[in-house]
C-alpha cells in the first residue's frame, strides 16, 4: 500500500489530546462525560478523524 494513500480514519485519545493542546487525562475526562466523540474497540477508546476535524472546525464558523 503507498504511504500517501494511506491516512489514519481514527485517533488514540491521546493523540487527539496533543492535537487539542490538553493533558490526556482531561482528554479521558472529555470522552467520559461525551463531549468528545469515541468509539470503543475492545478495551480501546479511538475518537474518529472525521468526528475531530468537525470539532476544530466549529471553532472557525
Amino acid at each position: 500500500m503507498d504511504q500517501k494513500s494511506y491516512e489514519k480514519s481514527v485517533y488514540t485519545v491521546p493523540q487527539v489530546a496533543k492535537i487539542l493542546g490538553i493533558n490526556r487525562n482531561l482528554a479521558y475526562e472529555l470522552a467520559r462525560r461525551g463531549d468528545l466523540p469515541v468509539l470503543r474497540l475492545g478495551k480501546r477508546l479511538v475518537c474518529p478523524k472525521q468526528a475531530i476535524d468537525r470539532l476544530l472546525g466549529q471553532g472557525s464558523e
